[in-house]
């Protein structure tokens, strides 16, 4: 009798054409999670003369939820999330020889972003699920001294089926992002202009999508299409952790203003094949925010910190702006 083992879970998405129509997978994703089945079960109540219900069952929708657990945030992987949730780039621009760029731009006005969606196969060596139509519905972010940036995501997908795994992919080369390898600004009115040095203990970002399900009468009990709905609602939120000091003090004063700030979070890592617009592989995350609360002190290991929540906001050229560059030309392989 074979039994299902832990060590032999896979995750493995690919790309899809045509939204919601199966094609192989081309990536293993290098992390860990698992996939929900998310069918509504319904035994209605009737009284048909039994002291217990009869078989009678019925299911009016379908569905499943990938949930990608918290791993190490990589250079290769990171916009493969993106691409399903923020923006559908899965094509980079040149850098250089060797090195491509990935921009996402959440949307302050104007028409929505389109985005790609994915093939979900997931399982061990007993049983394989398949979800397809998978989108991005939200994307997490942070970042603490001595750890790689931690990355987790939740992705929606229509009814999930048996299947097998794509066979013969190969696991791919990544690159971790290191928070102790990043960099802060914090402005007012340009972005980018000054440095917070000696300051900067960790972070957090919560991105939900802003693309909704949409479950209407058309031939099927899965969803029939996805809808972006924006972050009015559900915002894209935050915190900076820094040292007491004196850059402390003034975002302690922009928060009890209700001041807007310019944030960048910069991370590099290895050179890469030849340099051109950036020389590194690169995270860039730009974003416009408002502090939610003036923070109380904290203490790490009898130093004094500040934790300050925020809210993504636009300041009608911007919002929030992620980049991504790395040597991979096309996402998904």
């Amino acid at each position: 009798m074979a039994y299902g083992i832990k060590a032999l879970r896979s995750i493995q998405f690919g790309i899809e054409t045509t939204a919601g129509t199966e094609l192989n997978a081309t990536a293993v994703w290098r992390g860990t999670g698992t996939l929900k089945d998310n069918t509504v079960l319904v035994m209605p109540e009737e009284d048909v003369g039994a002291y217990v219900k009869k078989t009678r069952m019925y299911i009016p929708q379908e569905g499943g939820t990938l949930t990608l657990d918290e791993v190490p945030a990589t250079f290769e992987h990171l916009p493969l999330l993106m691409a399903c949730g923020i923006e559908g780039m899965t094509t980079g621009t040149v850098n250089s020889t060797g090195s491509w760029v990935y921009q996402f731009d959440v949307p302050p006005t104007g028409s929505p972003n389109t985005i790609k969606t994915l093939t979900c196969e997931m399982g061990d060596n007993q049983r394989v699920d398949l979800g397809l139509y998978g989108f991005v519905k939200s994307l997490s972010l942070s970042g603490a001294k001595g750890e790689a940036v931690m990355m987790g995501a939740e992705i929606e997908t229509r009814a999930v089926n048996d299947t097998e795994f794509t066979a013969s992919l190969t696991v791919p080369t990544v690159e971790e992002i290191l928070f102790l390898k990043g960099q802060l600004w914090i402005d007012a009115t340009t972005i980018a202009t000054t440095t917070a040095t000696n300051t900067w203990l960790g972070f957090s970002l919560d991105l939900p999508s802003g693309w909704n399900a949409i479950f209407t009468g058309d031939g099927s009990t899965s969803f029939s299409a996805i809808k972006y709905v924006g972050n009015k609602d559900d915002p894209i939120t935050g915190e900076l952790v820094l040292e007491h000091d004196a850059t402390a003090e003034t975002e302690i004063t922009a928060a009890r203003a209700g001041t807007t700030r310019l944030i960048r979070m910069l991370f590099q890592g290895a050179a890469l094949p030849l340099a051109g617009t950036y020389t590194y592989k690169t995270v860039k995350i730009d974003a416009v925010v408002k502090y939610t609360d003036v923070p109380e002190l904290s203490d790490e290991d009898g130093d004094d910190t500040v934790s300050l929540p925020f809210e993504v906001i636009s300041n009608n050229t911007l919002a929030a702006q992620i980049i991504v560059v790395n040597t991979v030309n096309t996402l998904g392989v």
